[in-house]
């Protein structure tokens, strides 16, 4: 039982405690978002209402209410919650908790929800330990990762939990998430109006995270109420009515304008992470934008990669992995500027490499499109992994080894009239066009034609 020192002290934190500490969710009810796997027929939300959980680990980004949602769970279970650092913990904090979950098992038959919270910063062998406890059930866990724990979480792990993704919230989650803010007891009491177009400035800027959106109307409130004090004392106050003053002394708001908003927070915060799911989500949008021959979507997801922080190297490479993957010799002049712009971003860097990677950009959205060279080395490698070792043929052999005389003759192509002359080139058992077939667009309409020319050519002297 808690003494009256620790309820005093736990209230004095809950009055210094950030706003985003105080407006946590206490219900299922009160939790914004997430409908997809807390909707009122859920999966996840039957199970906590059941007290029937089993192991789970919770992947999203920063502010979408993985840890919350594990606070919750602990509300409203039998079973006992218990929580371990992965920043701080050790493989010995891991066992004494595990052993402490058997023994409460054994002599109490209660069960224990263990809850890591950023589960991918556990060692391998942190990670190991936690095994034969959760495939005992011994402790059901539920753990909390901005990673993707398919890759950042052992794979015996993930197969004994069930991976729920949390996604970002949307600008009208966070604005509702605002607006219960402003009104709740917990948080501004009524005591702060925003106008509308600054709260609709929060919820955008906010990109998604919860935590960031109640942290800047926090500190836009602060800033607020500074700037009305600093007025008072200065007398810089309109002279109003009787009546406004009564209503004033009576009800001292303040108010949050769009310019404390961007002061607060100047630019859009978007989730970015260099490493993560949402840097490999972005750069597939970005090539996929170019691919599909939309330039201002390209730009869009080129401009969510510089400002997220992305290395300006890494964009360019795949650029230039682009312009042979996708154009290739549709527009041989494609792989060039991908080259280039490789270059500036090596030597000029940011800002100014920006520049070079938009022209690049729009030109690989406009060119004309053809995989015929990605998809011609593809076919190729898959015939030397899978087909028959096949010999070269001994025309094509080098002359310069013992016996090289016996081989058969090769003809130089040079010495024939337009520079060709039939030969075979392929090993026996392949046939041209068995790996590279031209496209229709751009140099590859000139190849093609060039190899009718050498086809008709070819049948030409095959009749004569």
């Amino acid at each position: 039982m808690d003494s009256l020192f620790d309820t005093q002290a736990a209230k004095h934190r809950a009055k210094v405690a950030p706003l985003a500490v105080r407006m946590r969710p206490r219900t299922l009810d009160e939790f914004v978002g997430q409908d997809h796997i807390l909707g009122s027929d859920s999966y996840l939300r039957r199970m906590i209402e059941a007290d029937a959980l089993t192991s789970l680990i919770l992947f999203g980004p920063a502010g979408t209410g993985k840890t919350t949602l594990a606070r919750i769970i602990a509300a409203n279970t039998a079973a006992y919650f218990e929580e371990v650092s992965a920043v701080t913990g050790s493989v010995k904090d891991l066992r004494e908790a595990i052993k402490r979950a058997g023994d409460r098992l054994a002599l109490q038959e209660q069960r224990t929800i263990l809850f890591i919270d950023e589960i991918h910063r556990f060692s391998k062998s942190q990670q190991d330990a936690l095994l034969h406890a959760v495939e005992d059930r011994i402790v059901v866990l539920v753990g909390a990762t901005t990673e993707n724990p398919y890759f950042e979480v052992n794979s015996p792990l993930v197969s004994r939990s069930r991976v729920l993704e949390l996604r970002a919230l949307s600008d009208e989650d966070v604005a509702e998430l605002l607006r219960r803010t402003l009104s709740d007891k917990r948080g501004l009491d009524d005591k702060v109006i925003v106008d509308d177009d600054a709260l609709d400035a929060l919820a955008l800027t906010a990109g998604g995270d919860a935590r960031v959106a109640l942290t800047s109307l926090e500190l836009a409130a602060q800033l607020a109420q500074h700037s009305k004090e600093s007025s008072a004392a200065r007398g810089d106050q309109d002279s109003p009515d009787d009546t406004t003053c009564n209503e004033a002394r009576f009800k001292p708001e303040v108010r949050i304008t769009l310019q404390l908003v961007q002061d607060v927070m100047p630019s859009r915060m978007l989730p970015y992470d260099k490493s993560g799911d949402m840097h490999y989500d972005v750069i597939s949008a970005f090539v996929k934008s170019m691919r599909g021959s939309d330039p201002d979507a390209a730009l869009y997801w080129l401009a969510r990669m510089l400002h997220g922080g992305e290395d300006p190297k890494f964009i360019a490479r795949r650029i230039l992995i682009f312009a042979s993957e996708d154009i290739g010799n549709a527009d041989p002049q494609a792989l060039l500027i991908a080259e280039a712009a490789f270059r500036s971003a090596e030597i000029i860097g940011l800002p100014e490499c920006q520049f070079n990677l938009s022209q690049a950009t729009i030109y690989m959205a406009l060119a004309p499109k053809n995989n015929a060279s990605c998809m011609g080395i593809v076919n190729a490698l898959a015939e030397v992994e899978k087909g028959k070792a096949r010999p070269v043929p001994s025309h094509l052999r080098d002359r310069t080894r013992p016996g090289s005389e016996e081989y058969g003759p090769y003809l130089y192509p040079h010495v024939y009239p337009n520079n060709w002359v039939q030969q075979r080139y392929l090993p026996e058992g392949l046939h041209r066009g068995d790996f590279y077939t031209p496209g229709k667009v751009g140099w590859e309409k000139r190849a093609q034609d060039r190899l009718d020319e050498i086809i008709s050519q070819q049948s030409n002297e095959d009749s004569s």
